[in-house]
Formats: C-alpha cells, structure tokens, sequence
C-alpha cells in the first residue's frame, strides 16, 4: 500500500522536478515479413507494423490519464532491416524506410527505430547495403531512426564497418544540410548493441525477442538533481544510497506503467530501462546532478568519478525495484539535450576528450555532439572506434551519435529542437588516423572474451 507521503512525493516530482515515463516502445518483429515477393515487401512491412501498433497511443494516453503520470513518447523498433531485406536491392531498402516513416504517421508515433544492420564480425549483403543506404533513407524520412552495431566484446570491431560509417555520417549530413544535418541524429553507431532498448535512436527489435513485446524507458534526473540538493553535505556512501532509493521510487513507476501497458494491449512485457535521460527543460539534467554533488561545473576535475557513483546507485537501485531491468539503464550524457552539459560544453570546461572519458563509467557514449562540418571522414571513424573500444574492452554498450554540422564551426550551435534541444559545435583535436583507419580487417576480440 502506498501511504499518503508517498503520493504526494510523486506528484511533486512530476509537478515540480520533470519525473515522466520517457517512452513506451512497442517491439515487433518482422520475420514474418519475409515471405513473399521483394516487390511488396515495404507494403507487408508497413501493414504489419500499422497493425501491431494500432492501439499504442491511445492506451498510453489512457494510462497517462488513469495514473496521471507523463507519458512523453509512443515508439515502435522493429527488427534489424538489414536482416529482413537481406538480398533485396537499394531502392527496396529505401522503400522499406519510406514505409516505416509512413506507418510511424499513421500511428501518430514520434519515432521509429530499426533501420539497423548487425556487422560486428562481419557484413552480410544485407549489412552491406543498408549501411549504403542509410543517407538516403534518413534524408527522405522524418521518423525512421537507424543504428549500426560495428562491435562486440566477443567477436571484436568490424573497423571495416567503422571506416564505412565515417563516410556515411558526412553524406547524410550533406544530404540533411538544410535542416542542421538533422540526420544524423537519428543515426547510432554500436558496440555491444542490447536487443531491449526501448530509446531512439538506437533501438531496434533483437532476434532473441518475442513477436511483439513492450519496453518502457523511464527518466527522472529533475528528481534526482533534487533529491541530491536536499542532502547538503553528506558522506560519499549516504550520497549513493540517496540516489538508490531514489532510483527504486523511479524504476517502480516504470514498472506500473509498462504492466499497465502489456495488459492493456495482450502484448509481452519486457524490461523497465531505467536510465536517467535528460531533456533541455531547465532542471531535467544529468548535468546539474554531477554538480549538485559538489562540482563547479561538468567537465571539470571530479567529473568521471561523480558520474561513477552516480550511474552505479542508479543500477542498484533499479534493480532492487524491478526483477526486468535491461536496455541501457544508467545515465545519458547526450550534450544537445542537456542544458548542463550545453552549458559546460559552451564554457569550455567539457571537452570531447572529457566526454570520451565519462563514457567509460555510464550508459551508452558519446551522444548528440556536434562538430564542425567540415571534419574529415577519417576522424571521424577515429572518433567512433575510440568509443567503440572502451566497449568492446568494458564488456559494456557504448555508442556514438556525431552531427557533422554542415557549413558550421566551432562556436556555432545547430538547433535541432523538441527533445534533440540545441548542440554547440564542438572542437575535434587535430591529426589524422586516416593511415591507421586504412589498414582494414578487424581488431581482435580482447582475451577476456574468451568465458566460455
């Protein structure tokens, strides 16, 4: 039984400190579209999806009602297109986008997420065309997410892949130019990619899923931030199991909604993604918890190991709340949807190179950062391959979502609006890999790899 405090405590955190469920992401698959003739897969896949998901937003503006919390976002991921289209041509994947961006309209959905290709040992035909078409597809769609898994800790990086993706993030931010190079926003690079998360861009529907499924991504770093503030100066241990118990009062939520949420729709439920996902509202930052810890700015010296404490207390406290944690579940630091990380970035206190560092001890990498347009193709594989290592080497999900900004320099900022909020342009250290990235091939999986 809740008692009365407990209510009135989450009333105000929705009130007062921005608590909402961030997404409720239906999962379908799309084998069952394969059958059949390549000429009408597009439209199979668009019926399917069009189907399964009819009654999404209406039964989370239901809930949303019935409980009263804020439901932000009704998504959809489906299967790895590159596993559905494979052997289909170029202009079929382009089609099947089309189709998806089509039926994520009709559902009256913000997102979809699924254009994606598994290559992490290496690229199947339809690994290979996908990413060949990736450009296009995110440049004549609005609401097609694509993501790229190039890595695993158990098979190593497809630096193959990663070569290949600094040349596509260049042309879709050519081809998007016009709307900021929007584009690549809606485009992940992956390693150790899990197959259960319910946040765009990088979700897709795993092959180990059931037929449908639900997911429910939470998000309360207002309530956190405030939770921290309220404690003053307490130790480092009272401090993370502040956080914790917060983190359990927040997790639970998610799991009413997403129990609602799969009765209401005879859907599977699947996991409750706890991670702490920051939106530009003043208050909502992951930023601003880091420095209601006791640091003067994110970036600064202390930062990493903030982050540490903070993205540990979280999964405990998630996990004491919930037996179906998954996803990503931690804390993002996405630079244009975060006022506090907007800010550091402008000020100069948080680097690139910091931010590459953080991504170490939390959820996901480097994410939503903008760079002058002019960055060649080989540092940005650089860039991605140094992320990707600290996953595959961590046993851990890392990732990377660069906007090349075309025409832009550092200083500028590219307005992206909504949730993907406003980027500054960031400075990217001189030198070039492009001889490093040339060599070809793969880089090993590291020697604990070897568990079996």
């Amino acid at each position: 039984m809740l008692s009365t405090d407990d209510i009135l405590e989450t009333i105000s955190m929705i009130r007062e400190e921005c608590l909402d469920i961030r997404t409720i992401t239906m999962g379908i698959s799309l084998f069952g579209c394969c059958r059949g003739d390549e000429a009408h897969l597009a439209d199979r896949i668009y019926d399917r999806v069009t189907t399964r998901a009819r009654d999404l937003v209406k039964t989370g503006d239901e809930i949303e009602k019935l409980y009263g919390i804020p439901i932000v976002n009704k998504r959809v991921s489906v299967t790895p297109v590159a596993l559905v289209a494979d052997g289909a041509s170029p202009d079929t994947f382009v089609a099947v986008a089309r189709a998806l961006d089509r039926a994520a309209r009709e559902l009256g959905i913000n997102f979809i997420g699924g254009y994606s290709a598994l290559v992490q040992k290496g690229f199947t035909d339809g690994g290979r065309t996908l990413i060949g078409t990736i450009p296009e597809a995110l440049s004549v769609t609005e609401r097609v997410c694509s993501s790229v898994n190039v890595a695993s800790t158990k098979a190593g990086i497809n630096m193959d892949a990663v070569a290949e993706l600094g040349e596509t993030i260049l042309k879709t931010a050519y081809l998007t130019r016009d709307a900021g190079s929007i584009g690549c926003a809606k485009l992940v690079v992956f390693a150790n990619a899990p197959e259960d998360n319910p946040f765009m861009a990088g979700a897709f529907h795993g092959i180990g899923e059931p037929e449908t499924v639900i997911n429910v991504g939470v998000s309360g770093p207002g309530v956190v931030a405030s939770a921290v503030r309220r404690a003053g100066e307490c130790s480092f241990a009272e401090l993370a199991e502040l956080i914790k118990k917060t983190a359990f009062k927040i997790t639970r939520m998610g799991q009413l909604v997403a129990r609602e949420a799969s009765l209401r729709l005879g859907v599977p439920f699947g996991i409750v993604d706890l991670s702490l996902a920051p939106t530009p509202a003043v208050g909502d930052s992951v930023a601003y918890i880091l420095e209601a810890m006791g640091l003067e700015q994110c970036g600064c010296a202390g930062t990493t190991a903030a982050l540490a404490l903070l993205n540990d207390a979280v999964k405990k406290g998630g996990v004491m709340a919930s037996s179906r944690v998954g996803g990503l579940s931690g804390a993002f630091i996405p630079v244009s949807e975060d006022a506090g990380m907007i800010a550091a970035a402008r000020s100069g206190t948080l680097s690139l190179e910091k931010l590459e560092a953080m991504t170490a001890v939390c959820s996901v990498g480097l994410d939503m950062i903008a760079i002058p347009g002019d960055t060649p193709a080989a540092v940005i594989s650089g860039i991605i391959a140094d992320e990707i290592s600290i996953g595959v080497a961590n046993t851990k999900t890392t990732a990377v979502r660069l906007i090349p900004a075309y025409g832009c320099k550092v200083g500028d900022t590219v307005d992206f609006g909504g949730l993907l909020g406003e980027a500054p342009v960031m400075a990217v250290r001189g030198g070039s890999p492009a001889r490093f990235i040339a060599r070809g091939g793969s880089i090993p999986a590291p020697v604990h790899s070897l568990k079996n």
